[in-house]
């Protein structure tokens, strides 16, 4: 069955959401402060994170498609989707995003439905302005909330993305800039999920792009580099890619690691066994942050992928468990929204 993304998520739902920022701006705010948060981080020591802040770094090519995620009603409709399973455990996004999603929850609570933010760990990205493409992209600090707006809003914590190129003198900038960031996090008893990538440039006749150097020896050097960054550690997780031989990896530190999705290649399976396999890799191999190939996976339903990915990190399934579960899934509840409409 194919996902509809447009049916499930009704214009008429964005139509007031921009009503709602246009005559009352603060009711995002006023949700946030009304939401139940979880009592701890994890419910079992594991997460399963869906992550939504791609097109704020101009990144938003699916397939061969180079603006499919530039349509922000199909891109809200499959986050929303997704966030209907219990198998997810929150979200990280960029704050407009989060702002239009507690609306939403909002809305559908006001009808007599309940709200889908309730117990769901919500993050924020930190640093989105390095721009895919643009000559300053390695140079990439702060421009989304602070720690201060982040425990206002009631959020859970932060991401960060720190790209190490050994090459560019601006991954230094953007450095110290993430210790910064760590440190104030910490004096709010926040976490901070770290994504730190090494990368090398490679010219495309513009720019330049810069591709993470996956290999295991490569991501245990960068992991060990930074577990050391800011103030304590004490609240800080790492977000590293999977590779071959990820043992030495999980072995380059204590610190628990999420799995990056990767890109979307019509399948979500060829990650599911890389999911798998990670978590197998290490004891502190805790999950994943998974992203565009759970929101895009080919005619899939994201609802259906999500289900697998939640049953592998929290339920110990295998692949082949995950994949037979998905049927039940897929195409269910697919008027959840016409209420808010």
């Amino acid at each position: 069955m194919r996902f509809d993304a447009k049916e499930f998520l009704p214009a008429a739902v964005l139509a007031r959401v921009t009503d709602v920022r246009v005559t009352d701006p603060g009711r995002s705010m006023r949700a946030a402060k009304k939401r139940k948060r979880r009592g701890s981080l994890t419910k079992d020591g594991r997460l399963n994170i869906l992550a939504a802040d791609h097109p704020a770094r101009r990144v938003t090519r699916v397939g061969d498609d180079p603006l499919r995620m530039a349509d922000r009603r199909e891109y809200m409709a499959r986050i929303l989707r997704v966030l209907m399973s219990d198998a997810v455990d929150g979200l990280l996004a960029t704050m407009d995003i989060i702002e239009d999603l507690l609306v939403i929850h909002d809305l559908l609570q006001e009808s007599g439905a309940a709200g889908f933010l309730d117990e769901k760990v919500l993050l924020t990205s930190f640093n989105r302005g390095g721009l895919l493409g643009s000559a300053w992209e390695i140079d990439d600090p702060n421009s989304g909330p602070t720690a201060a707006s982040c425990k206002e809003w009631g959020l859970d914590g932060a991401k960060i993305l720190l790209r190490l190129c050994d090459d560019e003198k601006d991954s230094l900038k953007t450095l110290l800039d993430t210790v910064k960031a760590i440190t104030e996090l910490n004096a709010v008893g926040l976490p901070m999920f770290l994504e730190s990538l090494p990368v090398v440039k490679e010219d495309n006749g513009r720019h330049g792009v810069y591709r993470i150097v996956k290999t295991a020896e490569e991501l245990a050097r960068t992991a060990g580099a930074a577990a050391a960054l800011g103030d304590s550690a004490r609240y800080l997780w790492l977000k590293l890619p999977f590779c071959e031989n990820y043992e030495m990896v999980a072995n380059a530190t204590t610190l628990p690691i999420l799995l990056l999705g990767g890109e979307p290649v019509g399948d979500a399976t060829p990650f599911l066994r890389e999911l798998f396999a990670g978590l197998r890799a290490g004891p502190n191999v805790r999950g994943a942050l998974v992203g565009r190939n759970i929101l895009y996976p080919g005619e899939d339903d994201p609802l259906a992928v999500i289900e697998a990915v939640g049953g592998i990190i929290h339920q110990g399934w295998t692949v082949e468990q995950a994949l037979d579960q998905q049927a039940a899934h897929r195409g269910r509840d697919l008027d959840w929204l016409k209420s808010v409409a």
